[in-house]
């Protein structure tokens, strides 16, 4: 059976965004999505248009491998080096918001189930990345051997 762990992220998340963008109505990008920061360590708003859906691909990604998992530890993940002129450059995390509200899209998809331990990745979001994973090794065959 293919996991999520037998195929590279950047080909999952890619293929999920694309599902999230086409086929699915519950996860849209909020209006304020083409305005914002991703963080304060970033100067600008993200080139991609369609970001949004990469992600909260990437959000379900990292529900599935590190849950259960809380927005601290997920904002940690998304988080970069600040640029702060001539002093040194320090950790920042990323946007809280964006996560959150990622979060409760993939909870209204039935991706992702709220626990008091932290968001965990539901039998239906397991499947639907399971299914992915398996979709992308039978595009490419060299992945095939791993």
């Amino acid at each position: 059976m293919v996991t999520v762990y037998d195929v590279p992220a950047d080909l999952l998340i890619n293929q999920i965004a694309n599902e999230f963008n086409e086929k699915n109505d519950k996860i849209i990008a909020p209006d304020w999505a083409n305005f914002v920061k991703t963080g304060v360590h970033k100067e600008r708003k993200p080139d991609d248009i369609d970001w949004w859906y990469t992600r909260c691909a990437s959000v379900l990604r990292r529900v599935y491998i590190d849950g259960p998992v809380g927005i601290s530890r997920l904002r940690t993940f998304y988080g970069g080096k600040k640029d702060r002129g001539m002093s040194p450059e320090r950790f920042k995390e990323g946007s809280g918001s964006i996560v959150r509200v990622a979060l409760k899209q993939l909870e209204s998809a039935g991706y992702v189930e709220k626990k008091p331990e932290g968001r965990i990745i539901t039998p239906q979001g397991r499947s639907f990345l399971d299914k992915a994973s398996a979709e992308i090794i039978k595009d490419i065959p060299e992945l095939e051997k791993y």
